[in-house]
């Protein structure tokens, strides 16, 4: 049974007259009264007594009428409401982020955009890299901004920046006596590091840095987030590297230092379904393409 011979035995059931009933349908009268005998082939029943003089509801057309009207008012609801969704949607842009995006990409795009598009309604979402991946893939966000270079059948990425790492130390750590801390004097030093559930990149482009300058790290604590790493070298747990956005720090007890052999850059990526058929995503997507970034930094170059 289709909705469709629902609406026709409404038609019907309205009209009392299957020529009648046949011309607002535009459909034949044959045609329309084979629908309804398999309609009431299907049921099991007789919706309609026919004479050659008239065409009368039955006891159980007159129920199945009531019954009917209910059905097809809530397919409309559910069909209107679906439709404002997705034109919500269609003016709706969900983003995913972690910290240096909000601070030094954002603030770049977001204003001037949002004047161009002055009804958008822009969602952010501050997650790490692997909860921005699992919603991108189920739809919940329509772009991220992730550590993360995920190239695969569902997601494309493009690079937006590469952004230097620091070394912070205790304001009273030995190596805060140096302009310039040779790297191996990291070797067997306190060490907080990032979880690897934060930031896996950033996790392991410190440790290929350690091991290339063939020095082991002593990690006393993994950070859950980038304030607890940097309140524990605060309080003289030990050293860190961090992303170069968190300068300034705001905490007196931190200082930084540049290493030699320098740090490496690390990037942070753009990423978003290839099945995103969304116009505003489009824009988005092409006004992101247009910034330009060096070392870390927005560099106007209109």
């Amino acid at each position: 049974m289709e909705l469709r011979h629902l609406r026709y035995f409404v038609t019907v059931a309205e009209e009392l007259s299957f020529s009648k009933a046949a011309n607002r349908l535009y459909t034949s009268q044959p045609s329309l009264s084979q629908q309804i005998k398999d309609l009431e082939t299907e049921l099991g029943v007789r919706l309609f007594n026919r004479t050659k003089r008239k065409v009368e509801l039955t006891e159980e057309g007159e129920v199945f009428l009531r019954e009917t009207r209910l059905t097809l008012a809530q397919a409309e609801k559910a069909v209107s409401i679906t439709r404002q969704v997705a034109q919500a949607r269609a003016f709706r842009l969900a983003i995913g982020f972690v910290p240096v995006a909000e601070m030094n990409v954002f603030p770049h795009i977001l204003p001037a955009f949002r004047i161009h598009y002055p009804d958008l309604s822009v969602e952010l979402k501050s997650l790490n890299n692997q909860q921005q991946i699992e919603r991108l893939r189920n739809g919940e966000l329509d772009i991220t901004f992730t550590r993360d270079n995920v190239q695969d059948e569902e997601i494309d990425s493009f690079l937006i920046l590469k952004e230097p790492l620091k070394f912070l130390i205790p304001k009273n750590h030995p190596l805060a006596d140096y302009e310039v801390v040779p790297v191996r004097m990291l070797d067997q030093q306190d060490f907080i590091i990032v979880n690897p559930s934060e930031s896996l990149p950033l996790y392991n482009l410190i440790l290929a840095f350690a091991e290339q300058n063939h020095i082991q790290l002593n990690i006393v604590q993994q950070a859950d987030n980038i304030l607890l790493n940097i309140n524990l070298v605060n309080i003289g747990m030990g050293c860190s590297i961090l992303p170069t956005y968190i300068t300034p720090i705001g905490q007196e007890n931190v200082v930084l230092r540049p290493l030699q052999p320098e740090l490496p850059l690390i990037g942070l990526y753009a990423n978003y379904r290839k099945d995103n058929g969304s116009p505003i995503l489009a824009t988005f997507i092409g006004h992101l393409k247009k910034l330009s970034f060096k070392g870390g930094q927005y560099s106007d170059t209109g």
